[in-house]
């Protein structure tokens, strides 16, 4: 995608409004800079001011996206960013309307979460092998991921204050600055502090001197702070490892997470609090597979389930008589 030389200075304030009157998470915040800068880069090339923007014009960056390859939810996002900074340039800048309004939002398949068998999950963990430091620190990350459904920025900004291991809770810091505290299992209280005590402060006493990150709960052998990438590294490495490369996205222990305990019976207002969504809408999702499973199950373990073959003499007898109950 086109990059311009910066924003505009509209475009940096409205990021500015984000970050401290919304309390927006700096990878929101990153996310809509790189979209408004590629909007802004489209309207310097059509010498077109946000000012001068119509909705054609608008229609005619999203049918640019589409062109280059970009899907309908990242294209749906880069309206989101658009949408935004039109509204904030109407309401504090004054600008005469807002050529967004008129503009329909890309339409998103809504896909179901490819969530990992429970035995999946278990041969994922299991790859994780030995004692050392980074083996004990990558077992606690996925053991903290699986146990908490935390996404993976959110396990990055864990600091050492958030776990509290002795009442078994982890706090998070989600989206739109908002705290929720998850509870943490016994094979990740296990797994962490494993990490804490034999494998945390090997890798930080290798950097004794040079810059540390003192509070950050997972840190990478440098000793800083792990960033989303480096962690999500860590899982797709030990996916391959597993042979589960191909079913592995970076949500989908947060999405193996929800469906297990829906599957096992959790309520649903319980895992839309666990996982943070601020509508349960979003949650809702996570039935569908979770319904999917008990429609397997029930066609492969009851006995008058419909299987392959003829129908029972009953039933093929009710189908030709076309009998029903009354």
């Amino acid at each position: 995608m086109a990059g311009g030389p910066g924003l505009s200075r509209d475009a940096e304030e409205f990021l500015s409004y984000l970050a401290v009157e919304k309390g927006r998470a700096p990878t929101s915040i990153a996310a809509y800079r790189r979209d408004l800068a590629s909007y802004e880069s489209f309207l310097a090339g059509r010498r077109l001011a946000l000012g001068d923007v119509v909705p054609a014009v608008i229609e005619d960056y999203l049918d640019y996206l589409a062109a280059a390859g970009l899907a309908p939810s990242s294209r749906a996002r880069a309206l989101a960013a658009i949408r935004g900074l039109h509204g904030f340039c109407q309401d504090e800048r004054g600008a005469g309307s807002d050529p967004t309004r008129e503009v329909a939002t890309p339409r998103v398949p809504r896909g179901v979460p490819k969530a990992l068998s429970e035995a999946e999950v278990e041969r994922l963990l299991a790859a994780v092998r030995g004692e050392d430091p980074r083996a004990l620190r990558d077992r606690a990350i996925l053991e903290v991921l699986y146990a908490t459904g935390l996404r993976i920025s959110e396990l990055a900004r864990l600091d050492l204050r958030d776990v509290d291991l002795a009442g078994a809770l982890v706090c998070a810091l989600g989206k739109g600055s908002k705290e929720r505290v998850v509870p943490l299992g016994r094979p990740a209280i296990a797994a962490t502090r494993a990490w804490l005590v034999g494998g945390r402060p090997a890798l930080l006493e290798g950097r004794r001197g040079a810059r540390r990150d003192e509070e950050a709960l997972f840190v990478s052998a440098r000793g800083r702070r792990m960033t989303r990438q480096a962690i999500w590294a860590v899982v797709r490495r030990h996916a391959r490892a597993a042979g589960l490369a191909d079913r592995v996205t970076p949500h989908v222990l947060r999405h193996s997470f929800a469906t297990h305990l829906l599957d096992h019976g959790a309520d649903i207002r319980v895992v839309q609090e666990l996982l943070g969504h601020a509508s349960i809408t979003t949650t809702q999702v996570y039935t569908k597979v979770s319904q999917e499973h008990l429609r397997r199950s029930y066609l492969a373990a009851h006995p008058r389930a419909l299987r392959r073959g003829p129908p029972p003499r009953s039933v093929a007898r009710r189908a030709r008589t076309g009998w029903t109950r009354k």
